[in-house]
């Protein structure tokens, strides 16, 4: 399987997380790499990931891998 690739312009790291944006609720969900085959998610590097920032006011939910 190919390696995917973050979405973020111009970079060309392997992405680690999957954005999503929920605007009604003015919530952004940061969780494992999603199916991708959703256009309205967005694949993270490490790198973006730990940048990522949100509008003032609405909340991050990060949801993480469970490790054994």
């Amino acid at each position: 399987m190919r390696e995917r690739l973050c979405s973020k312009v111009g970079c060309a790291r392997e992405a680690v997380t999957t954005l999503t944006y929920d605007y009604g609720d003015q919530m952004a969900v940061l969780g494992p790499l999603g199916a991708g085959n959703d256009p309205h998610a967005h694949d993270l590097c490490a790198i973006h990931t730990g940048r990522m920032s949100v509008p003032k006011g609405w909340v991050v939910v990060r949801h993480e891998t469970l490790r054994v």
